[in-house]
């Protein structure tokens, strides 16, 4: 006689079987577990819940391990005006960080420039140099004006009485002669402040300088 099969799941389908609950049971191993969030409302009802709890916005959420456990907390939701000023201070602590930035840039540029202070002192010096060797032009322009002027004034004393009968030509020298006069002694006004301006950039590049001086001293000395 011919052995019976027994009726039930064929091998092949016992095996499919079999396999779907393994994937299955490691799908369910793999999964995470969701966290836990837990508060106390402005009711004084304690929450819990798998996501953020809306009724606790106000206020702090504990969020929880699996086991109980404290894994975090949540700070409450920030209000129009707290969240303009902490943009404020984002804002604020960007600039500052650009400023510091900017700050490191213009020293090193500095530095190269000015590796010593001889070679700043030496900068100083020319650009001062300059300075007064136009000054000291002007100077002599000064002088030769002043003393046309005075010529001119001792032509005019004869229509001292009447200078409208001084001869138009010599009004009108004397009139160009003392505007120029004016026009010069502006000018090295503006050199005396132009003079003040190159030693006050040269006084406050001296001071940031001297500090990144003795750092890269004690850096060489290391």
């Amino acid at each position: 006689m011919r052995p019976q099969l027994r009726r039930g799941i064929a091998p092949s389908g016992l095996m499919l079987f079999l396999g779907a609950l393994w994937v299955g049971a490691l799908a369910q191993t793999a999964a995470p577990t969701p966290d836990i969030y837990t508060c106390i409302d402005a009711k004084g009802r304690k929450l819990t819940s798998d996501r953020k709890i809306p009724e606790c916005t106000d206020r702090e959420q504990k969020v929880l391990n699996p086991s109980g456990t404290l894994k975090n907390r949540v700070g409450p939701a920030l209000t129009a005006q707290e969240r303009e000023q902490l943009e404020a201070k984002n804002r604020a602590l960007q600039k500052e960080s650009l400023r510091q930035e900017e700050e490191k840039k213009r020293n090193r540029a500095l530095l190269a420039r000015y590796p010593n202070a001889d070679a700043h002192q030496k900068e100083r010096l020319e650009a001062l140099g300059q300075i007064s060797l136009v000054k000291l032009a002007a100077v002599k322009r000064v002088s030769d004006l002043q003393a046309e002027r005075a010529k001119l004034l001792e032509e005019m004393a004869f229509y001292a009485k009447d200078t409208s009968r001084a001869p138009a030509n010599l009004r009108q020298h004397l009139e160009t002669v003392t505007q120029a006069l004016e026009v010069q002694t502006r000018f090295m006004a503006d050199k005396d402040q132009e003079m003040a301006r190159t030693n006050a950039r040269f006084e406050e590049e001296l001071l940031r300088l001297q500090p990144l001086w003795r750092m890269n001293a004690a850096n060489s000395a290391q």
